[in-house]
Parts: C-alpha cells; sequence; structure tokens
C-alpha cells in the first residue's frame, strides 16, 4: 500500500503529518511526504529517513490584486507538476493536512480518482480545507464542534496526531528540581514578541516577591537574547530557548503553560495534562486560535485572554492565584487528561487505510470517545 501524505507549510501541518506518517510506517505501508519546500520543513523532518515529494507552492492572498495574477498562474503550475508526479507513482490515498501546501496535491489527486482525506486540526475549518473539502473521500478533525462547518457525508473525529510522550527529563541544573512553580511559555513556531515581553516582564514582576517560581521559555530565535537578558537581570531562574526539539522535556517540567493556541499546542498540553492560560494569536485567521482556546476553557481545563487585555501586572497576579490553588490546578489537569488522545495517529490511520480497503467505518470500531465520532448524511 502506498500512501502519500501533503504536510507542508509549518510545523503545525508537518508534526501531525510526521506522527501519522509513522503509524502507518509500523503497518508496513510505503509513505511519501509532499511537501512545499520552505525552509521550516527542514528542521521538522530530519529524522525522516522516507521518501520526500518537494512541490514548490505559495499561500493565495486574501483581496485581489495585480500579484495575485502571477501566484495564480503558479499556482496552476503546481497542480500540474503534481499531477505528473502522482501519474509517475500514483498513490493508493492522499492525506491531506491542510494550508496552502495541500491545494495541488489534493486537486491533482482528484483528477486522478486517487482518493483524498483531508485533515482539519481547528476548531474552525482554513480556507484550504474549506475549499478543498469537496474533493474528498473523508474529512478527519480535531474539535467535534468544527463538523458544523462542513456539507459531507464522511466527517470522523480523530483529534490531532502530535508527538509521541516521553518521559524525557531536562539535564539536572537546566530546571531545579526544589519545589519551585515551574511556568512554560511558548509564543508558537514563530516565537511572539509582545507575549514574551509581558510574561518574562510579569516573572520578573513575581521573583521580586519572593515567589518561588521558575521558567521555561521558548521564545522563537528572534527573540531568544531579549529575553534571556530580562531574566538575567532580574535574576529569574530561567531557561530560555530559542527552539527546543524534544518538547517533552518542557512539557514533564511544567505546572502550567502560557501560550497560543494554535491546534498542536492545545493537544499536546492536553495529552501532558498541563492547563494553560491561553493567549490566542490576534491576527490567525478566520480567529480560529481564539475559538480553539475556548473549546478547552468551556471544558475546565484552561484559561483564556485576548492579548489586547493581558499585562504584567495581570500576569502576575494569574500566576500567583495558580500557585495559591492548586486545587484548581489540579481539577484543569484531570480536564485537560479528558480531552488529551493519545492514539490520534492510530486513528487517523485507520481512516486513511478504510479508504483503500473499503472498511468505512474502521476508525468507529476503535475503543475511544463515545459520541465524538461522527457520520451523517450531507446536507
Amino acid at each position: 500500500m502506498n500512501i502519500a501524505i501533503a504536510c507542508g507549510g509549518t510545523g503545525g501541518h508537518i508534526f501531525p503529518g510526521l506522527a501519522t506518517a509513522q503509524a502507518l510506517r509500523k503497518r508496513g505501508v510505503v509513505v511519501s511526504l509532499w511537501l512545499s519546500g520552505r525552509e521550516v520543513e527542514n528542521v521538522s523532518i530530519e529524522n525522516w529517513d522516507g521518501p520526500i515529494v518537494t512541490v514548490k507552492a505559495e499561500g493565495f492572498p486574501s483581496a485581489i490584486s495585480l500579484r495575485s495574477i502571477g501566484i495564480a498562474i503558479r499556482f496552476i503550475g503546481n497542480i500540474l507538476r503534481c499531477r505528473k508526479r502522482m501519474r509517475e507513482n500514483p498513490p493508493d490515498v492522499l492525506l491531506a493536512m491542510g494550508s496552502y501546501a495541500s491545494v495541488g496535491p489534493v486537486i491533482a489527486a482528484w483528477n486522478l480518482g486517487i482518493p483524498v482525506v483531508l485533515h482539519e486540526a481547528n476548531a474552525i475549518p482554513g480556507r484550504a480545507v474549506s475549499f478543498l473539502a469537496r474533493f474528498a473521500s473523508a474529512i478527519a478533525i480535531t474539535f467535534p464542534s468544527a463538523s458544523q462547518y462542513f456539507r459531507h457525508k464522511h466527517i470522523i473525529v480523530t483529534r490531532l496526531p502530535v508527538r509521541a510522550a516521553t518521559d524525557a527529563r531536562f539535564e539536572e541544573g537546566l530546571i531545579r528540581k526544589d519545589g519551585k512553580f515551574t511556568v512554560l511559555v511558548m509564543g508558537g513556531s514563530q516565537g511572539a514578541r509582545r507575549l514574551n515581553e509581558i510574561t518574562s516582564a510579569a516573572l520578573c514582576m513575581l521573583h521580586r516577591t519572593g515567589a518561588p517560581v521558575q521558567v521555561i521559555h521558548l521564545t522563537g530565535e528572534k527573540n531568544e537574547s531579549l529575553v534571556k537578558v530580562t531574566y538575567d537581570r532580574c535574576d529569574v531562574p530561567a531557561l530560555v530557548l530559542g527552539f527546543l526539539k524534544d518538547m517533552n522535556k518542557a512539557y514533564n517540567a511544567a505546572d502550567i503553560a502560557i501560550c497560543r493556541s494554535g491546534a498542536g499546542a492545545c493537544m499536546e498540553l492536553a495529552i501532558h495534562g498541563i492547563p494553560a492560560l491561553f493567549v490566542p494569536l490576534p491576527s490567525a485567521r478566520r480567529d480560529h486560535q481564539m475559538k480553539n482556546a475556548r473549546v478547552l476553557e468551556e471544558a475546565g481545563a484552561a484559561d483564556v485572554m485576548e492579548e489586547k487585555n493581558v499585562s504584567p501586572e495581570y500576569l502576575m497576579e494569574y500566576i500567583a492565584k495558580c500557585m495559591e490553588n492548586r486545587e484548581r490546578l489540579d481539577k484543569m489537569k484531570i480536564q485537560m487528561k479528558n480531552i488529551g488522545i493519545s492514539d490520534a495517529a492510530e486513528r487517523l490511520a485507520d481512516l486513511v487505510i478504510g479508504q483503500v480497503t473499503k472498511l468505512d467505518g474502521v476508525a468507529l470500531e476503535r475503543d475511544a470517545m463515545p459520541g465524538q465520532v461522527t457520520t451523517r448524511p450531507a446536507k
């Protein structure tokens, strides 16, 4: 069996694609990754030893302009190149993880009669998945509420495949083991300058009160040195990194996370049972990060604050209250764990293989998420 996975673009698409690829390979399936040629992809797939197909792609602008004409021409060229590559080595199924990088492979596969499975990571679908849904044999979603945005007969909640949880820990000395309350700050794969500034200022203020707090701060490469200087000046126990390959080390040390609410962060925190204060990216398309965060907030697993309303003073008080009210934090941990599904990659692999074997109900037979799997007639 030969499966192609289009997961180019950002880490939010690549990591779930890789997780599913590994699940498929364990079953003896040949898997190729279809990428867009962005530099971020090279870092994300450095441990991948399987076939890679690179077909350059770019996003389409929201507004029509003269620049759109050139992009449209390149867009058509991308579809034709994808079609040519698929005719040379046709996959049995194409799994597309969303983003502009999925458009060319999906339309090419559909044109060649190859079944397409789409995966939507967020609580509200992005433009690419919304457009591509008409070409799909099945749609997999992370958040059950996303189903309302599709007019499709085969929608299944698989959750989001994420990197496997391990018991990896930081080396002794990097993070103190003396009972300090550990705050994990994440700005997303590209960092978040304002969130970095607010959280570092808040933690400095809290440290001055004598609170036993330490921080693991993932800044994005552009902001690493600036944030490190801030903590050094305040003598805050802090591990500041631009990027961390093994996120399990950070998750296993954290008491709470302060971060953006991309689908990947939401689901990885859920699997590890880490409560969070989400500060959604204000510029996220269709405000999908706010929608993601609200789902976890409604479940009692997280708190949500708009970036415009967050100040160092507010954040300092929030963290202090979390340190004092461990009972509430423990309840949030339980709710996070209830949301986390560790075998999402297996579920998505079931769905993909089902398109080949015609066992469309295979994902429904797995023992999990009662009431969370949906198959319904088209509207």
